[in-house]
């Protein structure tokens, strides 16, 4: 049987990623500290191990284990932290990356490593929108920052030591299992504040706008990356720019429109607008967007609302 590593297959992505892996018949493990992520969320056919992969132990487990595919999810995800504390982000995106790749190769069976990178942070402020993969890279954040830079890892192993990868430029992902807590996920902090009563705040103005992708259609994008034989970066993304104000309206709609719109101070350093260009995963794998904006929120809105409501 096909053996398949996830890391971070505790956390949001990562573990709708476990399912649809599991449901296709594949040998799955997880590797999740549990910082971020749940036990909960993790499918009872997938075997968990709790590991630090910032830690150099990690390198030799996952050597000896010998997967066959690295879908390497693991990360520090919140952009404010990594401002906050630049060193902790590199050694949770850096360090623990290279560490996930080192094993990868010194287990000598990867046909294919599949990175989530991020198309929002990479790209930074550009007037080139959508966003394709050969605008320049230019990462406002420490964040967006180790993002690439693992790219660029990804490259030199694959030089240096044949490893195929694909890495897959993320929008803003969002939908079931999202974690509502921090400063990551607009979407699942405003449903559960709407859940629990509280009112939602929206920083600025409102109108910086971001590329919300459904998780769904993200776990699709890394399931038709395991069959591609080139070494390359995809968008993964909508090509629709979509305002925070918009996105409360939706959210709103659900609650019969119960929540006043109410705005804070604009938070320092924040991008102004993102949105990604899917042409090129389109053209070369045949992916493009399955949910749409509103009916990914209702299945959104439903979960969480089983959960908190």
């Amino acid at each position: 049987m096909t053996k398949v590593l996830v890391t971070g297959g505790a956390g949001f992505i990562g573990s709708h990623l476990v399912d649809k892996l599991i449901e296709k018949g594949y040998e799955v493990e997880v590797i999740d500290s549990l910082m971020t992520g749940f036990k909960e969320n993790v499918n009872p056919k997938a075997k968990l191990i709790v590991m630090d992969l910032s830690e150099k132990e990690s390198v030799n487990f996952i050597a000896e284990q010998k997967y066959d595919y690295v879908f390497h999810q693991a990360a520090q995800m919140d952009i404010r932290k990594s401002v906050e504390d630049p060193s902790f982000d590199a050694r949770m995106n850096i360090i623990a990356s290279i560490h996930t790749i080192e094993g990868a190769v010194r287990g000598g069976n990867c046909k294919k490593f599949i990175f989530a990178s991020s198309g929002g942070a990479a790209y930074g402020e550009t007037e080139n929108i959508p966003t394709p993969e050969d605008n320049p890279l230019n990462p406002i954040s420490p964040y967006g920052v180790a993002k690439v830079s693992v790219e660029k890892y990804l490259f030199s192993y694959a030089h240096n030591n044949g490893l195929p990868y694909v890495a897959l430029r993320y929008a803003n992902v969002y939908g079931p299992r999202q974690n509502a807590h921090g400063e990551a996920g607009v979407v699942a902090i405003f449903f559960k504040k709407m859940l629990n009563n509280e009112q939602p705040v929206i920083n600025g103005d409102g109108l910086q706008t971001r590329d919300f992708v459904f998780v769904d259609d993200v776990v699709n994008a890394n399931l038709l990356a395991m069959n591609y034989d080139k070494n390359t970066a995809f968008n993964v993304g909508t090509g629709i720019e979509t305002n925070i104000v918009r996105i409360f309206e939706i959210m709103n709609s659900f609650f019969d429109n119960k929540f006043e719109e109410k705005h804070a101070p604009a938070k320092p350093g924040e991008q102004r607008r993102s949105c990604l260009d899917f042409s090129k995963i389109k053209n070369e794998l045949g992916w493009e967007p399955q949910t749409n904006l509103e009916e990914g929120l209702k299945k959104t809105y439903l979960w969480f609302k089983q959960k908190y409501g």
